[in-house]
């Protein structure tokens, strides 16, 4: 059954799926707006030459991206001015300004060119939608800032989702951890060793303390996938080494929710509220990917003589194949 999930969910998903696309708006003046929306610029280019059927730069198709994108104040649909900016990663950038009507209290947007999901930033507020969803009417200008337990589920909520459903490699570096033995110490010890690592490296880096490149940060997340699910086909018992080396990739994987945290943001009057929210997000998330492989297989099946050579086996080549592959790709990339 364990086997059947990482089929389903395996190399045709990319890990990370959170901070592809993001969009921020900002209030300069009173009675103007300016909303930004970051993404990347070939699917955005292939979705439009696809709807056109012609190929060109970005703001040659103006006319076609503007039906997907939609920006309201108090029910009234703008018709702002567009910019259209590539840059040299890859990325695009989309600008729309204007003015909206006068007293105007709220606003709302859409953005059908995605289908991932994506946040919607306005002021101290974060808004999470589906591509193409129209997001709730939203407060115009900047809004009062947020109580300590509002933001406080609000990080707790992101970091949970930051690995289930979106953060895959860090959820397959958790089964890998989880199918090396069915033993409760040994889980526990290497869950504590990457606890411990990652929230270390996680607060360093939000601090700016700590400052390693994604470039760099990304393979080598890939690398200690691999290397534990590699090592299951090896092992069947916990030894010293492996408690040392989970640590060691828990430094790497706190860089990488702390990249993804810096994209998000953190409102500056709660800072350490929301920094210890999103990790413990990220540990409730852990404990529930672990929690499920349990009751899925380990539970029912573990004790059982076929456990290693059908199901241990099994899912750590299929993990350590996705993390070759994600290895592969974030280095060409």
């Amino acid at each position: 059954m364990l086997l059947r999930l990482l089929l389903a969910t395996g190399m045709s998903v990319a890990a990370h799926e959170i901070g592809t696309t993001r969009a921020t708006v900002q209030f300069p003046e009173v009675g103007t707006y300016a909303l930004e929306i970051e993404t990347d610029a070939a699917p955005l280019l292939e979705k439009l030459a696809a709807r056109t059927g012609r190929t060109g730069e970005l703001a040659s198709y103006d006319a076609a991206f503007r039906g997907k994108v939609a920006l309201t104040f108090d029910g009234v649909e703008m018709r702002p001015g567009i910019a259209y900016e590539l840059s040299a990663d890859g990325g695009a950038k989309v600008r729309l300004t204007g003015a909206h009507p006068a007293g105007a209290k709220t606003f709302t947007f859409q953005f059908g060119w995605i289908f991932t999901t994506y946040p919607l930033q306005a002021g101290g507020q974060t808004v999470w939608l589906e591509g193409g969803q129209v997001s709730a009417p939203l407060a115009v200008g900047v809004p009062p800032p947020a109580s300590r337990w509002r933001v406080a589920w609000r990080y707790l909520a992101l970091g949970f989702t930051h690995i289930v459903p979106y953060g895959l490699d860090h959820v397959l570096f958790v089964l890998g951890i989880y199918l090396l033995s069915n033993k409760a110490r040994s889980v526990l010890l290497q869950v504590t060793a990457f606890t411990v690592a990652h929230s270390i490296t996680l607060g360093l880096s939000m601090y700016g303390v700590l400052r390693v490149p994604a470039s760099v940060v990304e393979p080598l997340i890939a690398v200690s996938i691999a290397y534990v699910a590699i090592e299951n086909l090896f092992l069947s018992e916990l030894k010293p080494w492996r408690v040392g080396l989970v640590f060691g990739f828990g430094l790497l994987h706190g860089m990488g929710f702390a990249g993804v945290l810096t994209e998000l943001g953190l409102p500056r009057g709660e800072f350490v509220t929301a920094l210890l929210a999103f990790n413990l997000g990220v540990e409730s998330g852990q404990l529930a990917v672990i929690g499920a492989a349990f009751l899925l297989v380990g539970w029912h099946y573990a004790d059982r003589t076929w456990y290693r050579s059908r199901v241990v086996i099994p899912a750590s080549l299929l993990i350590a194949c996705t993390a070759i592959y994600w290895t592969v790709e974030r280095v060409a990339g």
